[in-house]
């Protein structure tokens, strides 16, 4: 006799990889993502900066050389205008600056300033907070289990567009 928590036959609606199982896994996952898209935007509140601003800047930081804007839009996997947008609201705040591409007076780079430099510092302390905030009930061991299956998702299927 099966144990009473142990899962269905496959494709039971209490079997691994069910359906069932599948979509709740899904709702969780999305409910996870919303909780965290919360806290972050409440940690970057104070610092007076959005989420896709953040990204831009880690971006931009990552580059050895300052990149072109089709350079971010490509990496960014958006199209030219959104970072347009968002180079128009850090410049704006002082945390980067456009400048003339040295070969070509076509191009513009992005390079990030000092300010841009010390927002990074900051918000890095933010999302090790909201990540705290999140993982608190986990314990080490689960919190190393959960980043190797958080990879596993993340690294295991090429992304699809629609």
């Amino acid at each position: 006799m099966d144990a009473p928590d142990s899962p269905g036959p496959p494709g039971s609606p209490d079997s691994p990889g069910s359906p069932d199982t599948d979509g709740m896994l899904a709702e969780q996952l999305l409910r996870l993502t919303r909780r965290l898209h919360r806290i972050q935007s409440r940690q970057l509140e104070p610092i007076d900066i959005t989420p896709a601003q953040f990204r831009l800047l880690r971006t931009v930081a990552s580059y050895d050389a300052a990149p072109r804007m089709a350079d971010l839009a490509r990496r960014l996997d958006v199209v030219p205008r959104a970072v347009t947008t968002l180079v128009d609201a850090l410049e704006a705040s002082g945390r980067v600056r456009r400048a003339p591409d040295p070969d070509s007076r076509r191009v513009v780079r992005v390079e990030i300033t000092d300010e841009g430099r010390a927002t990074l510092r900051s918000l890095r302390s933010a999302r090790r907070a909201a990540a705290e905030e999140i993982l608190t009930p986990l314990t080490a061991d689960q919190r190393e289990v959960l980043g190797g299956l958080l990879s596993a998702l993340v690294d295991g299927l090429p992304e699809r567009h629609c």
